[in-house]
């Protein structure tokens, strides 16, 4: 059984027909679906998902690109919401020090403060990081956070250590299917298995065979098939080891 550890299935571009790529996934093998929210008004439609559709998982957060839309009481909100025990992860949230115009305190506060929510709850986080892995980091062993899953992950060897020590998975999707992504394939060959989950980002971050278009969760298995050629396993022993790497990090339902 395929984990998809990152797919927003309450993007609106899957309003159209969200039942059949769900469907399609299945039948690709994706079973279970981790879905972060990104921003305070995704909060109750991701809980929704998850409450009607099995398999669905959701997890909390605001993301570092939404912070100038949101405040206080969106916290205070997420942390009655996390109380609630639905969550499995707090996320997405982070730094993202690419997109310019974007105040870098805010994020910092936010992002502070969202941290902070997922020790008092004891709940890992779900990181995005974009040309920030060393911020992540610090702030990550300011606040005493260990474990978690780097989303999209696109760092150094020695960041990768660096999350993998503090007890992170690393996630690995479309970005890993193109010849050109030197660094990302080389480290998908490297790290050890045990610190790899694997996701879509869906319907963002398509692999290199639906350039162009939206992508969906059953991608996952091609995906899958891809890291196992890189690291030279059959497809079933990455199936295998990428989910159990996902339930090692995550609170979902069914983990001892």
């Amino acid at each position: 059984m395929l984990i998809d550890t990152h797919f927003h299935l309450d993007a609106t571009e899957f309003d159209p027909d969200r039942a059949t790529v769900l469907a399609r996934a299945r039948a690709a093998g994706v079973e279970q679906f981790v879905v972060p929210a990104v921003d305070c008004a995704g909060f109750a439609p991701v809980l929704a998902l998850a409450e009607t559709i099995p398999g669905v998982f959701p997890a909390l957060g605001i993301h570092p690109l939404y912070v100038d839309r949101a405040d206080e009481a969106d916290l205070d909100r997420l942390d009655a919401l996390l109380a609630q025990g639905r969550a499995v992860a707090v996320g997405e949230i982070g730094l993202d020090h690419h997109v310019p115009g974007f105040d870098a305190a805010r994020q910092e506060a936010f992002f502070t403060a969202q941290l902070g929510l997922a020790r008092r709850h004891g709940l890992p986080v779900i990181l995005h990081a974009r040309r920030a892995q060393d911020a992540v980091l610090a702030a990550l062993r300011r606040i005493g956070i260990e474990g978690g899953i780097a989303h999209a992950f696109n760092g150094s060897l020695q960041q990768a250590e660096a999350f993998i020590a503090l007890r992170f998975k690393l996630g690995f999707g479309g970005a890993m299917t193109f010849d050109g992504s030197r660094r990302i394939r080389r480290l998908a060959a490297e790290l050890p298995l045990e610190a790899i989950v694997l996701e879509t980002d869906a319907p963002d971050i398509p692999p290199v065979w639906a350039r162009g278009e939206r992508n969906v969760p059953e991608n996952l298995l091609r995906i899958a098939k891809v890291l196992a050629d890189i690291r030279n396993l059959s497809l079933e022993e990455i199936i295998q080891a990428t989910s159990d790497n996902a339930r090692a990090v995550l609170v979902l339902p069914g983990n001892d």
